[in-house]
């Protein structure tokens, strides 16, 4: 082999590789996202997953690319693991179609019409139209199919190249015993892990095998080895898609290299016991380019149909493998507190009705005790108990989403009259709840704030606040209590609670101004006093809201905001009696100022 032949090597290899490159990313372009969004939209059945694993796989012509992809989704809390593990499968099966097209190449007869389909016949017509495509057509999606035809042409004409210049290698002894060694089976598998880890692609390193079977010199009993070494160093990539990504995604990637690993071994231990014993003939005989094709779609398809069944003993191991933190179980558990709101209770509304409600009396309990958590936080504050409001928010925010879904559901089934204002009430009411939550984190924010600034109030403002805040509690306690007995009569006395609540904020801002004037307080201490009374209002606001909602399953919309605007107009009524006892249960101290 001349000083030519193996730059013409060098040089088909580096074609053939930026082909396959420009093919896969115009493939990818030309997707326009639409692959995608059909992986985020993946239904939680298996056989599906793996037909449309090797289906994108086929089509952008990259498994690592899919599996990035995957390990992303994962991360990113798109798809599930579960629902990872059935594409990672397919997408083994998908990359195999490149082995197939290269195997074209290695098609020897004058018939006219098998050497019309011999790449290298066509692969120059399709690298015109491709050029033209790029260079004088200004639509994007054109310019992509321009990307695609001019890829595939220079990734046949690498092919080729390399395959031209390694033919004089089988005259070379020294190279047709390196291949004799690599008939070792653990040998072989190590020659393709460390090739397809290098080049990152296993349809390329796959194709330089391809290639190779051209000198003649490159028997069954070597390559059989070096594919199934090329199916674990594909995995490479992905796992390093995983560095610096979230458990799951590791788990992804770490599940894509155990599906090859224990393929390999299975393979392995039936092939060469049955070789060991029937002693199979083909293997002393040099490979071709479609007999590489053969072992590649082999090996994956039988990975696959042998471990799919599997699929979650895979998922447990990636979970021995990266073991799960305190955050990973404390959503374990969540995920579990949902399990009662099943889709098979959808059937009998009533019933699933009943589960839902379970479920936003829990959810109330929980922003009760975040509420309580903040408020106790701007008097002495603590980080933990600022991570415990971060926790019970998120918390609420979960409920809220799972709850309202299920309701939506719901709500397209034969309901009765009385079902279906529940179900309303249910709605309105996750969303105040949520809202409650969120005030609530705002408030620790302010004392997080505050301790972060070193600042305090005035003792003065301190113990008006704490009315304050008690009255506030108060008001969240009633309307839950209100909410949980569905009592429209507790839920009447919300409202002039709530009128109450307003006139100890304007209270608490008209004393503030007085301190402020008299510098006994600051101006930045004035604005973290308005953010937590302005919080205070709007909790009471929503507390108004959740007895209205009460109120509702009683009368129709109309009424219920009828009867509280009625009651705001009312003078010497029972309304007036109940906004007089509020402000004299959260009298402010009297000032002495």
């Amino acid at each position: 082999m001349s000083v030519f032949d193996l730059l013409t090597m060098v040089g088909g290899l580096a074609l053939f590789l930026y082909g396959m490159h420009l093919l896969s990313e115009g493939l990818e372009k030309l997707s326009g996202g639409r692959l995608e969004k059909i992986l985020e939209s993946l239904t939680n059945n298996r056989l599906k997953a793996v037909l449309l694993g090797a289906g994108v796989t086929a089509v952008i012509q990259s498994s690592s690319a899919t599996t990035v992809m995957v390990v992303g989704f994962v991360n990113s809390g798109i798809m599930k693991l579960s629902q990872a593990i059935g594409i990672i499968m397919g997408a083994n099966i998908g990359t195999t179609i490149t082995s197939w097209l290269l195997s074209l190449t290695g098609i020897e007869s004058d018939n006219l019409l098998l050497q019309l389909v011999k790449p290298t016949s066509f692969s120059p017509i399709l690298a015109i139209v491709g050029v033209i495509f790029i260079m004088f057509l200004k639509n994007g999606k054109k310019r992509d199919l321009g990307s695609i035809l001019v890829g595939f042409a220079i990734l046949m004409f690498g092919m080729d190249m390399m395959s031209s210049a390694m033919k004089p290698l089988s005259q070379i002894p020294q190279f047709t015993r390196l291949f004799t060694m690599f008939t070792n089976p653990i040998l072989g598998l190590l020659m393709g892990m460390i090739l397809t880890a290098v080049i990152q692609s296993s349809s390329a390193s796959v194709g330089i095998l391809q290639a190779l079977c051209s000198t003649g010199t490159v028997t069954y009993a070597a390559a059989v080895p070096i594919i199934l070494g090329q199916n674990i160093g594909t995995c490479v990539t992905a796992l390093m898609s995983g560095v610096g990504a979230g458990k799951n995604a590791k788990r992804a990637a770490i599940v894509h290299l155990l599906f090859n690993i224990i393929g390999t071994i299975i393979f392995m231990a039936v092939f060469y016991s049955l070789n060991a014993l029937m002693h199979f003939s083909f293997m002393s005989q040099a490979a071709d380019t479609a007999g590489i094709a053969v072992v590649h779609t082999g090996f994956n398809v039988a990975a696959t149909l042998i471990l799919l069944p599997f699929a979650n003993l895979l998922e447990k191991l990636s979970f021995i493998i990266i073991k799960p933190d305190e955050e990973e179980e404390r959503q374990a558990r969540e995920n579990e507190i949902f399990a009662k709101m099943d889709e098979r209770f959808l059937s009998t509304p009533s019933f699933a009705l009943e589960q839902a409600y379970s479920y936003v009396v829990k959810m109330a309990e929980i922003t009760r005790e975040a509420l309580s958590d903040a408020m106790r936080d701007l008097f002495e504050y603590d980080k933990n108990t600022t991570k415990e409001v971060e926790r019970k928010e998120n918390l609420v925010d979960r409920y809220d989403d799972e709850i309202s879904g299920y309701l939506v559901k719901l709500s397209s089934r034969n309901l009765s009259e009385t079902d279906s204002r529940k179900l309303n009430m249910l709605l309105h009411s996750v969303g105040d709840l949520e809202r409650i939550s969120d005030h609530a984190m705002n408030l620790a924010d302010c004392a997080k704030e505050m301790n972060k600034k070193e600042q305090s109030f005035s003792a003065k403002a301190i113990e008006e606040l704490r009315i304050f805040s008690q009255a506030v509690l108060d008001i969240v306690d009633a309307s839950i209590n209100a909410f949980k007995t569905e009592d429209e009569q507790a839920a009447k006395t919300i409202e002039p609670f709530e009128e109450a609540i307003d006139t100890l904020q304007k209270e608490m801002k008209k004393r503030h101004t007085k301190r402020l004037r008299k510098g006994k307080c600051t101006a930045e201490m004035g604005f973290v006093l308005s953010d937590i009374t302005n919080n205070y209002e709007r909790v009471a606001d929503h507390c108004s809201n959740l007895a209205i909602n009460v109120m509702q399953l009683y009368e129709d919309d109309t009424h219920a905001h009828e009867y509280v605007d009625n009651l705001q107009k009312g003078e010497g009524s029972e309304f007036d009696r109940l906004y007089q006892d509020y402000l004299k249960h959260y009298e402010l101290p009297i000032k002495h100022e």
